[in-house]
C-alpha cells in the first residue's frame, strides 16, 4: 500500500480529483481518502509509487510519500523511554 500526505487537499472536490487521476491511471486501485488527516492512501494494482505521485500531482496536488516504519514480528526491536542511563 502506499500513501502519500497532500496537505493542499481540502475537500470533498479535491477528493474526487486525486481519485479520478489515480483511477485514470490504474482503474483497479484502491484509493482511501482521509480529508482531516490529509492522507491518501492507495493499493495499485497497475501502478508504481513514481506514477501515483505524478498522476497526483498532475491533477494540481502536491503529495509526499509517507514512510511507515517496518513492523518487527520476531519482537526483536527494543524501545525505550528515556535515555537508558537509569535502567
Amino acid at each position: 500500500m502506499l500513501a502519500f500526505q497532500v496537505n493542499d487537499m481540502t475537500c470533498g472536490h479535491c477528493a474526487g480529483a486525486i481519485t479520478k487521476a489515480v483511477k485514470h491511471l490504474d482503474q483497479a486501485a484502491k484509493v482511501t481518502i482521509d480529508l482531516a488527516q490529509h492522507l491518501v492512501t492507495v493499493e495499485p494494482t497497475a501502478a508504481d509509487g513514481e506514477q501515483i505521485r505524478d498522476a497526483i500531482a498532475g491533477a494540481g496536488y502536491t503529495p509526499e510519500p509517507v514512510v511507515r516504519p517496518v513492523a518487527d514480528p520476531a519482537g526483536t526491536a527494543t524501545t525505550r523511554t528515556c535515555c537508558g542511563s537509569c535502567h
